[in-house]
């Protein structure tokens, strides 16, 4: 028992080097390539960057100039369909109508904040539902008040706390193919961000059910797990986490193989 203690401690130590290693290594690297692509601007041709970068009145919207690519790779499919967005974070309403700006008519907005005076936000389309996000029994009241969920970004109160509580209670909520948004996770090795990188690690749970060297369809089988069957993916940007669901359940992992001339070596 003793022995087997040792070997997890010194199991944990290698990563945490391991993980120290990384963040030492690429912390202040400046050996990148500067040779680009020439063509038009990503920023040009981005309609929520056009909504946000002409909008000099009324409500205020604050936020990242680099968020806009994030947004339209992940939420443009979504324009112009039947869609359910909630935002947590108001401040003074103008991400809302942003947001209904850029997905249409056809779309539902939430908004979700601990400030009461939010509600003068709400419309025809929008719905301001007032809660503090870091309290368990809040969301459960939204997810029976709000049954459908394709789109949640989170820009509320930018707490770990909050940030995790907050994605334990409505990713799950998500339809499949839906996408999860949390903004302004600031700073290196913060809860939230290691909570993430917890979970990421859950993606790469390996349950072989077949290894089968004379079947090239099924060469390598392994069983999907409950969140490899959930989540289809995690994106890290800087300051912003992107998880989107999959579009269906996944009972297994495949590897076939192709081609008719294999090394030898290769055994």
């Amino acid at each position: 028992m003793l022995t087997d203690t040792i070997i997890r401690l010194r199991n944990l130590r290698s990563r945490i080097l391991t993980m120290r290693r990384g963040y030492r290594q690429w912390r202040s690297f400046c050996g990148w390539r500067s040779d680009r692509i020439e063509g038009s601007s990503v920023a040009q041709e981005n309609p929520l960057w056009k909504y946000f970068a002409e909008h000099r009145e009324g409500r205020g919207i604050w936020k990242f100039n680099h968020y806009f690519e994030a947004y339209e790779r992940h939420f443009g499919r979504f324009r112009g369909r039947d869609v359910h967005i909630l935002e947590i974070g108001i401040y003074s309403g103008g991400s809302l109508q942003m947001w209904q700006s850029y997905f249409g008519p056809h779309s539902r907005i939430y908004g979700v904040d601990i400030e009461s005076k939010c509600k003068a936000y709400e419309s025809e389309s929008v719905q301001v539902l007032i809660g503090d996000q870091a309290d368990r029994s809040f969301w459960k009241r939204v997810k029976q008040e709000v049954p459908n969920l394709d789109v949640v970004i989170d820009d509320g109160g930018h707490l770990s706390e909050q940030q995790i509580v907050t994605l334990e209670e409505l990713l799950p909520h998500l339809r499949p193919g839906g996408v999860y948004l949390c903004e302004d996770i600031l700073q290196p090795f913060n809860d939230f961000s290691s909570y993430i990188y917890g979970l990421a690690q859950n993606l790469n749970t390996a349950d072989c059910i077949e290894n089968n060297p004379a079947n090239y369809e099924r060469r390598a089988v392994y069983k999907a797990s409950p969140l490899q069957s959930g989540i289809a993916s995690i994106h890290l940007y800087p300051f912003m986490t992107v998880i989107e669901r999959s579009g269906g359940t996944i009972a297994e992992l495949i590897a076939p193989k192709r081609g008719t001339h294999w090394e030898p070596f290769l055994k």
